[in-house]
């Protein structure tokens, strides 16, 4: 349709000519409010931001000679990021000649891995930088998946607390 018929159309209606597809060939135009048209694609582009994952990085800091009960800690650390979907970077710290014994840390950080593989895998094997030695774990989960679960289980938790109170 030639666009000079187009544009009176649009005058006759009350509406405007909204060019939708403009690199299709031939280009796409509509008959339609242009403000409508405007806020819609605001609100689709927005809906796309929302819906989009973006990964959280947690970091745990260890060393190489750490207590057992400290230890512990920082895997219930580690448990408690990947149960809600996110990846963890575990670092450990070498100071002075603890950096001549780089097996100490592959030992803990092995070791890390292999308590909490229920929940996660190694992203990255660990390897040295410098005076730290790095390893990332990724959650088995999805972080959306992470969340549901908590929701429902927060839910569960609030109907039985409630059904205690009735009784």
């Amino acid at each position: 349709m030639p666009i000079a018929k187009a544009l009176e159309l649009a005058r006759e209606s009350d509406l405007d000519l909204v060019e939708v597809a403009p690199t299709a060939r031939p280009p796409v135009a509509k008959l339609m409010d242009y403000g409508k048209f405007k806020y819609e694609s605001a609100m689709k582009a927005r809906e796309a931001r929302k819906n989009q994952a973006h990964t959280i990085i947690k970091e745990i800091k260890l060393r190489p000679k750490i207590d057992p009960h400290d230890y512990e800690t920082k895997k219930g650390h580690v448990v408690r990021f990947l149960k809600a979907g996110d990846k963890v970077k575990v670092t450990i710290m070498f100071r002075g000649r603890e950096q001549s014994r780089p097996e100490l840390g592959f030992r803990l950080l092995n070791r890390l891995a292999e308590d909490v593989q229920e929940l996660g895998f190694v992203e990255s094997r660990p390897k040295q930088d410098g005076r730290n030695m790095i390893m990332v774990i990724g959650p088995h989960k999805k972080k959306a998946e992470a969340k549901a679960e908590a929701k429902a289980e927060r839910d569960s938790r609030a109907q039985q607390q409630s059904d205690a109170g009735t009784a």
